[in-house]
């Protein structure tokens, strides 16, 4: 009995040292890789952004090109530009959560609940003038919340292109969203009138208009967040009074 005593615990001591010997393993590898984690979401976010603004290619040196994009903060509901404690720590999502950092959202087309009261806008400049204008987006589809960014060229109405880079919709349709065939079809397009209202319609079957894309087959739902998505963050809560407010020539708000 007391060999048989002796074995259990030596058996529960081998697994217990086996636990604390693996969760030190994973914790400090863990630490180890978060900085080079850190980087590589910043180079793939930077990456994102240029796909947006059309500025990049197979071959294209993501810091390189990003060096000529500047990142400016935006007081959402005035519009007007502002600065931030810390820039290179700023995280509108987290912010998003906060209540402090943050406004409920009542009018919730994109449903998303809570927006930022700052957010980063990215600007494309040919010295003083703006050329592109990179806003960031995100709305509810089917099956997730999908993060984007949204590129206009200088007259404030038409996209220079859209990229979404964070979802968890449907593979093969509402996961469409990533087919480069269907995002080449965005840039041209007519986003905003001349008041800046949102105009752009997803059109089932067609999208040869002006102001039309055609819709993702078989994913209404998917489809339908995108228009909410647009729709709100183009409007009087979101971007628009930014919008109005941008001095293309100047870059001043």
């Amino acid at each position: 009995m007391s060999a048989n005593n002796d074995s259990f615990i030596k058996t529960i001591i081998v697994a217990v040292s086996l636990c604390l010997v693996c969760s030190v393993l994973v914790s400090t590898t863990a630490v180890s890789l978060k900085d080079q984690q850190t980087a590589n979401a910043s180079l793939d976010k930077k990456k994102n952004i240029l796909v947006a603004a059309n500025l990049f290619k197979p071959d294209t040196d993501i810091e390189q090109a990003f060096a000529n994009i500047e990142r400016k903060f935006v007081d959402i509901e005035t519009g007007r530009f502002v600065s931030v404690d810390n820039p290179a720590t700023f995280n509108q999502r987290q912010n998003a959560k906060d209540p402090a950092t943050s406004i409920k959202i009542e009018d919730d087309i994109a449903k998303i609940k809570r927006r930022s009261k700052v957010a980063s806008v990215y600007l494309v400049r040919d010295g003083a003038k703006v050329e592109t204008i990179i806003l960031p987006i995100r709305g509810s589809g089917l099956f997730s919340t999908l993060y984007g960014f949204i590129a206009l060229k200088s007259d404030k109405q038409t996209i220079v292109g859209l990229k979404f880079y964070e979802h968890g919709e449907t593979p093969g349709l509402g996961g469409e969203v990533d087919n480069p065939n269907w995002l080449a079809l965005w840039p041209g397009k007519q986003l905003l009138d001349n008041n800046g209202k949102p105009v752009l319609k997803l059109v089932k079957g067609g999208g040869n208009g002006n102001s039309e894309v055609d819709a993702l087959s078989g994913a209404t739902m998917t489809t339908n967040g995108i228009r909410n998505m647009l729709k709100y963050w183009m409007g009087d809560d979101a971007f628009g009074p930014f919008l109005a407010k941008l001095d293309v020539n100047t870059g001043d708000a």
